[in-house]
């Protein structure tokens, strides 16, 4: 066997090496990024007021019943006034006098740790025009209403935060609950 040949094979060696190692990097990086997709939950989105607005227009024309035509009135950029918030473990009691919320004749927003909803009053109770949570929190449970209240869940891993609104004397007002677990508080 001559020096060039030996060259030779040592060369191709290192090469098919290379191109194998290249090979399972590239396969494993492409087996990890489809796992991912997967496992976690898919992202909540945050709510325009124009979205809104077209959520309910299409839920309207589709709905036989007889909804109350509210209306969100929300400008982006306009800030809610917070609820008065308590942790609770267990339970929780409606504040005698919530503080005031940005109010017009098309609903209320009241906002919370786990989430901001618009509310409105009807002759048959509460009825949420729409729900937003905030990030890393989703909404559950949803109870639009109208009803005597109307509730949303707003979840995340760390807490849950449960809003109750009712009316009283026509305006929509709520209470929170929440709901902490693990070390973050």
């Amino acid at each position: 066997m001559s020096l060039g040949s030996v060259r030779t094979r040592i060369l191709i060696g290192i090469g098919a090496w290379l191109l194998g190692t290249v090979a399972a990097t590239g396969g494993s990086l492409l087996a990890v990024s489809r796992l991912g997709e997967g496992i976690a939950d898919a992202p909540s989105r945050q709510l325009t007021a124009a979205m809104i607005k077209r959520d309910l227009a299409s839920e309207a024309a589709e709905s036989p019943a007889p909804v109350p035509s509210f209306a969100p009135s929300v400008s982006i950029g306009q800030a809610a006034t917070p609820i008065t918030r308590r942790r609770v473990q267990s339970s929780s009691t409606p504040s005698a006098t919530p503080p005031a919320s940005p109010q017009s004749s098309s609903g209320t927003v009241l906002s919370s740790g786990g989430g901001t909803v618009v509310a409105g009053c009807a002759t048959e109770g509460a009825y949420l025009l729409s729900w937003s949570p905030q990030q890393g929190f989703e909404a559950r449970n949803v109870v639009r209403g109208p009803a005597a209240t109307a509730q949303v869940v707003f979840k995340s891993s760390q807490r849950t935060v449960t809003m109750t609104v009712s009316c009283t004397a026509g305006v929509p007002s709520a209470a929170t609950q929440v709901t902490s677990w693990g070390g973050d508080d």
